[in-house]
């Protein structure tokens, strides 16, 4: 994630329009849920999950870039360790990693953390992302 981009991430600050709207979906997602790159293109109904990707790659920094993940519930490369932190904080549901796993790190439980745009996120897993009910 870019870290250096200012917090101020309205129309002023020249972020494209889109962006706006992914980060605004990644704002709404509560502590310990997620949701994939694809579940936010289909709760915005445009785009998909590399142009919502891109978007969090390119000015992800200043929202909790760490609830946007991968639909296997691989941690994001290259910020393993941070995301890992904040899920930790969060009480975000993990699987722990096998002995065979790359560095043994745990996946997010997909099936647990993934947060379907409705309530609160408190008690209401979600197996999979129906954002218009």
């Amino acid at each position: 994630m870019s870290e250096d981009v200012t917090t101020d991430h309205g129309p002023a600050a020249g972020l494209p329009e889109y962006a706006e709207r992914v980060l605004a979906v990644a704002e709404l997602i509560p502590p310990g849920r997620v949701m994939t790159y694809g579940d936010v293109a289909e709760w915005l109904g445009e785009g998909g999950p590399r142009q919502v990707g891109r978007v969090m790659a390119l000015y992800g920094g200043p929202v909790p870039w760490w609830r946007v993940v991968r639909a296997d519930g691989a941690l994001l490369p290259g910020h393993e360790l941070r995301a890992l932190d904040h899920y930790r904080d969060e009480g975000t549901p993990l699987r722990e990693a096998g002995r065979g796993a790359d560095g043994h790190l745990p996946r997010l439980d997909m099936r647990r953390a993934r947060w379907d745009g409705t309530g609160t996120g408190a008690d209401d897993a979600a197996p999979g992302v129906n954002p218009h009910t």
